[in-house]
């Protein structure tokens, strides 16, 4: 379009990535695991979370009024469930969201969770435009910083940036860095936006620069996911762990308290010293005292409404299955045992930013995963929670 001009993209450009990949076809994509950990764990599930880019945005110094960005996005598609809504691109100035937009077309992941396939067609690029942003005046105005938020849940290849003046990637801002991990939720499930996903949420009020290594289906205590957060740096660290660990029924009581006390090593040999604080899962009525694993409510999926529903024998928990409870009371003692010699660990039981009195009144939609009133309202209680004069991560 006249008047604009091409920005040559460079990973220098983008922030909440920890690796970018330069494509077969000739894009960025953002990654939140490295290369050799990718390799280490190629499950299909785990290899879609981590390239969605929850997190991650371009952060920009500029004068420009008009950007425009050219991608390449992977929508979901669920058999059987009326089409998801296309993921939303944020503008950030100042704290504040000054524009939105989003991406038709694009690669499609075609998901049948009855049967447990995903496939995969390929298709074109898009272009999502954001003009009259403010601050700026073009070629010959004010320069500021922005961020463009990409979509938390939808795998994003950057292909081309325009702007009707020079961008530049923006200098570090001297934020803290804070480093999570978590499952679906983490990652953003149900959110609206993404700077509505709660870590989103809480690390804009406690005004801290955010790494989400939020990973849907996939908080399930891998070696390679605490290998790469004892490389990354950060200032304070956080991991919430429960959902997953029963929904996937991968692991029983007796393996637990150890595969933690693993985890937390490793995290610390590269973070000896930082703010650590372990996050139990949310309130979940339906994995609260029913072990997994959890499958798709098929009665819903064929009036097309997703649907989760546990599947597990609440009998064979005295045998070691694991539910909500017990890997809340597995996480605590871990804790309490380590925190003797580690006054920088903590634990934040999950139940106080989402329990039973919030499920009655935001009750989960499918049955796991919140909504964005809810992504909203845990966000606010886990920056009061941790972040917090006096609080663990503070």
């Amino acid at each position: 379009m006249t008047g604009l001009h091409d920005v040559p993209l460079t990973p220098d450009h983008l922030r909440g990535a920890v690796e970018v990949e330069r494509t077969a076809r000739s894009g960025l994509l953002p990654h939140r695991l490295p290369a050799w950990a990718r390799t280490q764990l190629p499950d299909p599930q785990l290899l879609m979370a981590e390239a969605q880019p929850a997190g991650v945005r371009l952060a920009l110094r500029t004068a420009a009024t008009v950007l425009e960005l050219e991608t390449r996005a992977t929508k979901r598609v669920y058999v059987g469930v009326p089409p998801r809504p296309d993921g939303v691109y944020e503008v950030v100035v100042d704290g504040a969201v000054v524009a939105a937009g989003s991406v038709g077309g694009g690669d499609v992941m075609t998901i049948d969770m009855a049967a447990g396939t995903m496939t995969r067609s390929d298709g074109g690029t898009g272009v999502v435009r954001f003009a009259g942003l403010p601050g700026g005046a073009g070629a010959s105005g004010a320069v500021r910083d922005l961020e463009v938020w990409l979509p938390h849940d939808e795998q994003t290849e950057l292909v081309s940036l325009r702007a009707d003046a020079p961008v530049e990637p923006a200098p570090a801002d001297g934020r803290r860095r804070w480093l999570h991990h978590g499952s679906s939720i983490s990652h953003g499930s149900n959110a609206a936006t993404p700077t509505g996903t709660w870590p989103a949420v809480a690390a804009a009020l406690a005004g801290v620069d955010l790494l989400n290594l939020g990973f849907g289906g996939s908080a399930l205590l891998d070696p390679s996911t605490a290998r790469t957060m004892r490389d990354l740096p950060a200032d304070a660290i956080s991991v919430k762990l429960g959902i997953n660990l029963v929904n996937a029924d991968l692991v029983r009581v007796r393996a637990l308290a150890s595969a933690v006390h693993g985890f937390l090593d490793t995290i610390r040999d590269g973070h000896p010293t930082t703010p650590l604080l372990v996050v139990s899962s949310l309130f979940c009525g339906i994995h609260e005292d029913t072990p997994g694993p959890s499958m798709p409510d098929l009665e819903a999926a064929r009036e097309g409404r997703v649907r989760f529903v546990a599947t597990g024998d609440p009998a064979e928990v005295a045998r070691g299955r694991l539910t909500l409870r017990v890997v809340r009371e597995q996480l605590a003692a871990v804790v309490a045992q380590r925190s003797v010699d580690d006054p920088h660990l903590a634990y934040l039981d999950g139940t106080e930013l989402y329990g039973e009195a919030d499920a009655e009144r935001l009750p989960l939609p499918d049955g796991l995963h919140p909504d964005a009133a809810t992504h909203r309202l845990v966000g606010e209680r886990f920056a009061a929670a941790a972040f917090g004069p006096g609080r663990p991560l503070g």
